[in-house]
Order: structure tokens, then C-alpha cells, then sequence
């Protein structure tokens, strides 16, 4: 975190708003205001100094009021506590790191949707329990991680409304005597309002909605694990149909025809880190009794989320350097029966065939091929006519020949034709997936919107909060 917002600056602008609330409320005069407002300043000039002191503690920031107004100091303290002091400093940087994380999710979408618009009719091979399974457009690949990653930005939204809630105003945990204005406190530093409970805000919160916040990139870290191995795997193959852009990995210092993958390892590493990082806080939060230390900024001392960042880095850094090969792509998916249930379907869907009975001839057909080493395009029409007859015996039926002539055998087999017969809501055809990326172009838009408006909202309070506190002097 840059230095203007360690915890001394935040403490600071907590001092800012705590003095404009005392004065509007008239728990303190204009005069002693005035007062407190020229320590505040005092105390943030002499932090740019050399050797200036930038302390933690709120005492020592104290003190250090105190060297230029006195014992006067201590009014900016009327009401308060180290405990909501804390508590709305913390949660206020969590607040601005986890936008952070948002942002640059944002950013990764728009990278994985750029892509996909590229690869509408790229036909790829799709894998279940590993092995390939069905052909698709890597464009509906792309579009399927976006959508999870566009349900972590809604959790993110629907967050951010718990979480931009301020402890200010209830000293330790039962409040204080004094009438403090907490709605106006929250406002001044850019919250929407304060947590309720005044035990809540300073003592269960920031076990429940940081937990809730640090689980966020976990959720982003185990899909984009994902992705990662998917590409990572094709450098397992000869002759891979997804790569890096040679410029994006490091050869070997002794195998000459080596391309190293390094960002997809570095990217995974990060994941890795991420999810191994929230089992921390996890167990962190966990066993102890309310208000110990030990889960209040368990996220924060781990690093949580610059190693979040890190990781949403490292992924943009692999999904701009990817490079697609489409021929080598459909090669891959000739070379094995991945259509094979298409047969199945389309002696129901034009022959009123029970599906059991194609599925077991197109079964047998991929038993016999694999047998004698045929692919798709070289199967024997003849032979195909001879399964099926076995098979309308196995089953009693009377439809003794095969209803498809050769070219609609072959056609059926092709993998472009699966693809472009699908029917149905969010299917692989393109006129789908082209609605799809349409209707995600138009998500992203107004998540960025989101995010510039909530961005926004904290600049206009921090310049009111400014404007206020200069009011004192």
C-alpha cells in the first residue's frame, strides 16, 4: 500500500472527521476546534518532513498534536476509542483494496470477452472427467469463465453494501457518553453509514464481513486455477492447438527446443498463494472468543490481496499472450470420436430411433474404429451399415437399415456441424454465442460504470471531508 495511506493517514483523517463532528455538534467550541484542526495540520506537515514521525498509535499521534497545542490535545479524542478507531481504519482499507481486486477483475473479463470476439467460429475440442468429451467455439469456453468471474464481481456489489459501514462513534464496543454523531462521522470518511450494533461494529464485524471479502479472490483464484491448468496442459502435447506467444516464455538453458510457460506457472503460483492465504484467515477467525486481536486484520498482516493482485496480473499477462490455431484445433477433434453422440441424436431426431438403440451403435462403431486405428473420416460406410443392423437386432426393432446415406454419415461426424446444429438457450452455435458476448459486453459496461461511480463517491468525500475540516481553521 502506498505510503499516503498506511495506517497514519488513516488515523489522521479519522482525527479530521472526529473534530468537524464534535464542533457541528457542539461538543466542543469553534475555538477549541480551531485548535485541534491546527494540530491535525501541524501533525501531517511535520510527517512529510525529514525524519518525520508517521507513528501507528493513536497516542503517539496524540502527543505529537499535543507538542503544538498542548493538553488540549486530548479532545479529539472525546468519544473514541482505539477500537472503532481501528476498526473503521481497517475496514476502510479493506474497502479500497478489495475495489482494487474488483477493478482489475474487470480488467481480466474485458481480456477474456476481447478474446472470445475473436474466436466465435474457432471450434475446440471441450473435456469432462479429462478426456475430450464434445466439440465447442473456444469463444463459448471464454464465455462460460467469464460468467463466473462476472458472479464474483455481483458478490463483490452485493459485499460492498455491508462493507462500507463505519465503527466510528462507539468507542471500545457500548459507546460512549458523549452524543457523537455517528451518521455523520461514517459520511465524512466516505462510508454509507454506521454498523448498528455497537458491539457489532468494532468487535464481531471485522470477523464476518473481512471473511466474507478475503473469500472473494479464493472464489476467483480456484477458476482461474482452472483455466490456467487447461492451457498449461496443451504444453503436454506435440502438437499443441493453444500456446503463449513465444515472447511470453523463457527457454531452457539446456534443451534447445524448450518454450518455457513461466507467466502460467507464476500465475498458478499466485492462485496457490491466494487460497493458502484465506485458509490462514480462516483459521485465524476461528476458536477465539469475540474481540481478540487475532482475526481483526488477519487479512491484511497476510498480504491477502497484493498477492490477489499479483494473480489477476499474472492471468492478464497469459490470456493476452495466447495464440489460438484453429486447424490444429479441429485436427485434434478429427482424430478422436468426439461426435459420436450425434449419431445417437440424429437417428432419433430424424428417424424416430430410441436413443438407446444409436447410442449403442455409435458406440460400437467407436469400439471398431479404435480397434483397427480408423478415424472419423476414415470409417468404412459399409462397415457402419453392418453395426446397425446388429444393433436394431440386439434391440427387436424393424428398421433393418442404416436411414443415413454415407454423406450424412460423414456430415454427422463433422465436428463444425455439431457445433453449428445446436439449438437451445447459451449452446456453442454461434448466433448464441454471439448474443451471449453481447449481453456480457453490456455486464462489464455497467460493473465498470459501478465501479467509477463508487469510486467517485469516495473522491466527493474525502473534498467534503477536506472542506469541512478547513472550515475549522
Amino acid at each position: 500500500m502506498i505510503k499516503k495511506e498506511d495506517q497514519f493517514y488513516w488515523l489522521q483523517k479519522i482525527n479530521k472527521a472526529s473534530a468537524v463532528m464534535l464542533k457541528e455538534e457542539k461538543i466542543i467550541s469553534s475555538e477549541l476546534a480551531k485548535k485541534l484542526a491546527e494540530g491535525i495540520v501541524y501533525t501531517n506537515e511535520q510527517s512529510i518532513q525529514p525524519n518525520g514521525k508517521r507513528p501507528k498509535d493513536v497516542l503517539q499521534i496524540e502527543k505529537i498534536i499535543q507538542d503544538k497545542i498542548g493538553p488540549d490535545a486530548s479532545f479529539i479524542h472525546t468519544g473514541r476509542s482505539r477500537q472503532d478507531m481501528y476498526s473503521t481504519y481497517r475496514m476502510a482499507k479493506l474497502r479500497n483494496q478489495s475495489l482494487d481486486y474488483a477493478e482489475t477483475l474487470l480488467k481480466l473479463r474485458a481480456s477474456i470477452l476481447n478474446l472470445a470476439s475473436q474466436h466465435i467460429h474457432t471450434i475446440v475440442p471441450a473435456y469432462t472427467n479429462g478426456v475430450q468429451a464434445m466439440p465447442q467455439s473456444y469463444a463459448h469456453y471464454l464465455l462460460a469463465f467469464n460468467a463466473s468471474f462476472a458472479r464474483d464481481q455481483e458478490r463483490f456489489i452485493s459485499l460492498y453494501q455491508r462493507m462500507n459501514k463505519a465503527s466510528m462513534g462507539t468507542a471500545v464496543l457500548a459507546n460512549s457518553s458523549w452524543p457523537l454523531n455517528r451518521q455523520r462521522l461514517a459520511n465524512l470518511l466516505g462510508f454509507d453509514g454506521p454498523i448498528e450494533n455497537s458491539y457489532d461494529a468494532s468487535q464481531i464485524a471485522p470477523s464476518d464481513i473481512a471473511f466474507e471479502a478475503s473469500n472473494l479472490p479464493a472464489s476467483t483464484a480456484i477458476r482461474l486455477g482452472m483455466l490456467l491448468n487447461d492451457i498449461h496442459t496443451q504444453y503436454h502435447q506435440v502438437k499443441p492447438w493453444i500456446l503463449l506467444d513465444e515472447s511470453s516464455t523463457y527457454t531452457s538453458s539446456a534443451m534447445p527446443q524448450k518454450r518455457n510457460p513461466g507467466v502460467i506457472m507464476r500465475a498458478r503460483e499466485s492462485a496457490s498463494n491466494v487460497l493458502g492465504l484465506v485458509q490462514a484467515v480462516s483459521i485465524r477467525n476461528h476458536n477465539v472468543t469475540p474481540g481478540m486481536t487475532d482475526y481483526k486484520s488477519a487479512w491484511d498482516d497476510l498480504n491477502l490481496f497484493p498477492e490477489t493482485m499479483k494473480m489477476l496480473g499474472n492471468t492478464l499477462v497469459v490470456i493476452k499472450a495466447l495464440k489460438i490455431n484453429p486447424e490444429r484445433a479441429i485436427e485434434e477433434l478429427e482424430n478422436d470420436w468426439t461426435t459420436s453422440m450425434e449419431l445417437a441424436e440424429t437417428l432419433q431426431k430424424d428417424f424416430s430411433i430410441p436413443f438407446r438403440v444409436g447410442h449403442h451403435f455409435a458406440s460400437s462403431i467407436v469400439t471398431e474404429a479404435r480397434n483397427n486405428g480408423w478415424k472419423p473420416s476414415e470409417f468404412p460406410f459399409e462397415k457402419a451399415k453392418e453395426l446397425y443392423i446388429e444393433a436394431i437386432e440386439k434391440f427387436k426393432l424393424s428398421s433393418p437399415e442404416l436411414p443415413l446415406s454415407e454423406k450424412a454419415f460423414r456430415q454427422t461426424l463433422s465436428p463444425k456441424y455439431m457445433v453449428e446444429t445446436r439449438v437451445g438457450l447459451g449452446g456453442p452455435q454461434a448466433i448464441e454465442v454471439e448474443r451471449m458476448l453481447k449481453e456480457a459486453k453490456d455486464k462489464l459496461g455497467a460493473d465498470i460504470q459501478w465501479i467509477q461511480q463508487t469510486r467517485q463517491k469516495l473522491n466527493a468525500a474525502d473534498q467534503n471531508l477536506e472542506q469541512a475540516f478547513n472550515s475549522l481553521m
